[in-house]
């Protein structure tokens, strides 16, 4: 598979909540974006997305693919029913339904996914359950 098709494989296996679509993930994925590190832990993130989403989908707009490197450009789409992401903290559940955009970039080697950096649109999603903006 080209790195493109082996991000695409892990998007659409995760949105069916496939464990399989960790098998594309490397054991040692080193995570810029804030998280847990390692395939173990980028499986405990999409836990929680899940958990505190209820079960988002993701609509992908954009995938730009160079050489090892792939950028995914997606929204995910939701409903606010948990807290326990760090980001979310101290808001109690709202049943919002919600839209967050990303920019992912992964990196694939030999095969795997390798690396990962992300940028999220998370003043937005605090826009969308009351957390933004702060108050006090």
């Amino acid at each position: 598979m080209t790195p493109a098709e082996t991000v695409m494989a892990f998007h659409r296996a995760a949105e069916r909540r496939d464990g399989s679509a960790f098998h594309l993930v490397s054991e040692d994925l080193v995570q810029h974006a804030a998280g847990p590190q390692g395939r173990e832990g980028l499986r405990r993130t999409t836990a929680t997305l899940d958990h505190d989403l209820d079960r988002p989908t993701a609509e992908i707009h954009r995938v730009v693919a160079e050489d090892d490197l792939v950028v995914v450009h997606l929204t995910l789409h939701g409903r606010h029913v948990a807290s326990t992401m760090p980001l979310l903290a101290g808001l109690p559940p709202t049943g919002n339904a919600v839209a967050w955009d990303f920019v992912h970039i992964w990196r694939v080697a030999d095969g795997s996914i390798a690396e990962h950096w992300a940028c999220r649109d998370d003043v937005g999603l605090l826009a969308q359950v009351g957390g933004w903006p702060r108050s006090g």
